[in-house]
């Protein structure tokens, strides 16, 4: 008889981390196949590089929204890819479907000290970097993707997918991509943003939480406009809203959460 409590227990992390690098290590295999003609790398490919400006809402109890400066970079070449924080490579890209695995930034920052009363004694929560696929089918009426990523820097731990519908819109030198869709969030993610551990809950007296899993319904609407040859502006808007797995936390008070962005970018 075998002992089944010796057998390893393989996480969704830790298995999703092995798919990324089996397919990164197997995309020659992948492109070859006889169903898939990649497109070739596109040596006209632009690159533009910028910075941006990002004014965060979180549905935390802070004063305030969170203001960053961060580069921003915009490269595709059928091959690889860079959008303003998300860098990755295409495994598969035939000018309809898309599979790429890439790494980005992700989740929230909850800084205590811009908290009042009790929720100033909480830990801080820090924003982190993800790893995931991506899987993207162009229609003639927009594209359908489908993405989850996972946590490579350990601080929530957690996993984190969306399922979306984008469009694209353009006149002239103006150019609208909206998107609408859901984000899944896992439990080990919502309990280190929103949830509150016994121990927090000890030392400052705010009620403990434990979250589960979510879906937030989202809307999100970036356009590009093109000043000149060499110059072109960026802007984002985002909006989400909290389902009751994160809204009941004692750390927030909004229903949603909305990221405004704007970015200056020069083509070379």
């Amino acid at each position: 008889m075998s002992n089944l409590s010796a057998t390893p227990i393989i996480n969704s992390r830790t298995l999703l981390l092995g798919m990324i690098g089996a397919a990164l290590f197997s995309t020659s295999g992948i492109a070859s196949a006889a169903f898939f003609k990649n497109l070739p790398a596109d040596p006209d490919a632009e690159l533009s590089v910028g910075l941006n400006v990002l004014s965060a809402n979180t549905a935390y109890d802070t004063d305030g929204s969170e203001i960053r400066v961060l580069p921003g970079v915009f490269y595709d070449n059928n091959k690889f890819y860079a959008r303003g924080a998300q860098a990755g490579a295409y495994l598969i890209n035939d000018g309809t479907n898309e599979l790429s695995a890439s790494v980005q930034l992700a989740g929230n920052s909850f800084d205590p000290d811009d908290a009042e009363g009790a929720l100033a004694g909480l830990d801080e929560r820090k924003i982190s970097a993800s790893a995931g696929l991506t899987y993207q089918r162009r229609t003639p009426i927009g594209g359908f993707r489908a993405q989850f990523a996972t946590d490579i820097l350990d601080r929530s731990g957690g996993n984190s997918g969306r399922l979306s519908y984008l469009a694209r819109i353009s006149k002239n030198k103006l150019t609208v991509y909206p998107s609408i869709g859901f984000e899944y969030h896992d439990a080990d993610y919502n309990n280190y943003y929103y949830g509150v551990s016994d121990k927090e809950s000890a030392k400052t007296g705010v009620e403990a939480y434990l979250s589960n899993s979510s879906l937030n319904p989202y809307i999100n609407i970036s356009a590009n406009y093109d000043f000149s040859d060499k110059w072109a502006g960026f802007a984002n808007q985002s909006l989400s809203y909290l389902p009751n797995e994160q809204y009941d936390s004692p750390m927030v008070d909004s229903r949603t959460e909305s990221t405004t962005t704007l970015g200056l970018l020069y083509k070379f």
